[in-house]
């Protein structure tokens, strides 16, 4: 957008046209005076007459771009249909040509009905309700933090399914010890590694930890190792969110944010959406490493985070935050403002 002064700006077009009509230039002088175009000197200064033909001193508001949308619009859809679009939208969350099938119109008229009424991603919509979801973000890195923890099943050694076609099922001998053992692991539900992972409202800058269980010990320690990771990046943690899980109504959870000042807040029950931040960070864990190759082993996917936790926080474009990745949106990396 160019600053009030700008050649071009409101007042730079009044400067023009008033000069063109009260001094009697011809048109090739005032743009050759005012280094525009000739078609550029016609539109403002017949804007600058019309108006002072209306017996009013034209002013700055009167060189404001009009906008070129028509005043009446004949061959728009009817709102009967609009509503009828979008209430299949709402209800049945149908796409565009689906419903283009049920009320008689081009899919692209759909499309263009969806846009104007917000409806055209459902990815913003409730799916519970159909209701369109109110997004915020906080203004400040640290202001808010989402945690959540996701169930990842184990891979036994050599490699599961994904490495081996759905008809393995480990039968040989090793297999089975092999897997025993896995299912041995962690004091957790067998079977399972729990990724613990903490992501910064404002910045979707993110931390994640492998672990063998959820338990408030191993929670607490996350949490306090996730802390450090923030201040390592000029982050101070002000308030954290979480589900209603055990480990996050603890005393040790409670006691923990206490000591460092943070205050702790829980989503509603049965509202996922409230943590949405970190319940979409681990649809993107779960389909960009913890299933996006057949690992030979658990230790080898455990490995493969810490890598790809780097170029999710530096390299990664994110949507949300104009296609850059999330560190662009920390101001105070390694304490440059200090």
């Amino acid at each position: 957008m160019p600053h009030a002064n700008a050649p071009l700006s409101e007042l730079g077009r009044l400067k023009l046209a008033r000069f063109h009509v009260e001094s009697g230039s011809t048109i090739r002088a005032t743009a050759e005076r005012f280094q525009v175009s000739t078609t550029t000197v016609i539109r403002w200064s017949g804007r600058y007459r019309s108006v002072l033909a209306s017996g009013r001193r034209p002013g700055v508001q009167d060189m404001v771009d009009v906008s070129s949308r028509p005043r009446r619009s004949p061959s728009r859809t009817r709102p009967r249909i609009e509503r009828k679009v979008k209430h299949l939208r709402v209800t049945r969350r149908l796409g565009p040509v689906q419903i283009a099938g049920r009320v008689g119109l081009a899919a692209s008229t759909v499309h263009r009905i969806l846009v104007r009424q917000g409806l055209n991603r459902l990815d913003h919509m409730d799916r519970a309700t159909g209701q369109v979801i109110r997004r915020y973000e906080r203004q400040q890195p640290g202001d808010l933090v989402h945690v959540d923890v996701k169930k990842f099943a184990i891979i036994p050694p050599g490699g599961g399914w994904r490495a081996h076609g759905r008809g393995f099922d480990g039968s040989d001998r090793a297999g089975r010890r092999n897997a025993a053992a896995v299912k041995r692991r962690g004091s957790g539900r067998a079977g399972y590694a729990f990724v613990h992972s903490a992501v910064d409202d404002h910045s979707r800058l993110a931390f994640s930890e492998v672990h063998d269980d959820e338990t408030s010990a191993t929670t607490a320690g996350f949490w306090g190792r996730a802390l450090a990771f923030f201040t390592a990046h000029g982050i101070t943690v002000r308030e954290v969110l979480s589900d209603n899980g055990p480990a996050y109504r603890s005393g040790e959870w409670a006691r923990t944010n206490a000591s460092a000042g943070i205050t702790t807040r829980h989503t509603r029950p049965y509202r996922p959406q409230t943590n949405g931040k970190v319940e979409r960070f681990q649809r993107t864990l779960r389909d960009e490493w913890g299933y996006a190759k057949a690992y030979r082993s658990e230790s080898a996917r455990r490995k493969a985070l810490t890598s790809w936790l780097h170029i999710y926080n530096h390299h990664r474009p994110h949507t949300a935050l104009g296609s850059k990745p999330p560190v662009t949106r920390v101001t105070n990396l390694n304490g440059q403002n200090s």
